[in-house]
């Protein structure tokens, strides 16, 4: 699964809430990203196909980040995004980006396998968006969009 280049989900949690983020920042962005994707893909695949997507994307991306498998449960239902959350804030803050970065890269290949590229990125756009909506620094990126 190639995580390099011009991937479209190249969201990198570093930034996000300036430029010294601590883990804690980077776990709020991670798991309010996954909420987020939750919503998108649950009516479409269903609450456990975004799970099963999720924890085989968490295996995965914990090759290489093997704190990931903290958060990573055989038996699910739906994301614990607790666990994830937990996770990420126990890593130093390039650590905890790196690894929400692959976790995040992996599940968009996963998806992108499936039900192909452009799909995937049109159903993931808003997500994309919002990551990107605020400018770099500003911790407001990942709020609740008031549609009034």
């Amino acid at each position: 699964m190639d995580t390099q280049g011009q991937h479209p989900m190249n969201m990198e949690f570093s930034g996000w809430g300036g430029i010294d983020a601590d883990s804690a920042h980077i776990a709020a962005a991670a798991t309010s990203i996954w909420e987020q994707i939750d919503a998108a893909l649950s009516p479409i695949i269903g609450q456990r196909g975004v799970c099963a997507l999720y924890q085989r994307s968490l295996r995965l991306a914990g090759q290489a980040h093997p704190w990931l498998s903290m958060a990573h449960h055989d038996v699910a239902t739906a994301m614990d995004l607790d666990l994830l959350k937990a996770a990420i804030t126990q890593q130093n803050p390039g650590e905890a980006s790196a690894g929400a970065t692959t976790h995040l890269q992996t599940f968009h290949a996963l998806l992108s396998s499936l039900i192909g590229a452009t799909l995937t990125s049109r159903l993931l756009e808003s997500v994309r968006t919002n990551f990107f909506s605020a400018p770099k620094g500003q911790d407001n990126r990942l709020a609740p969009k008031n549609d009034d």
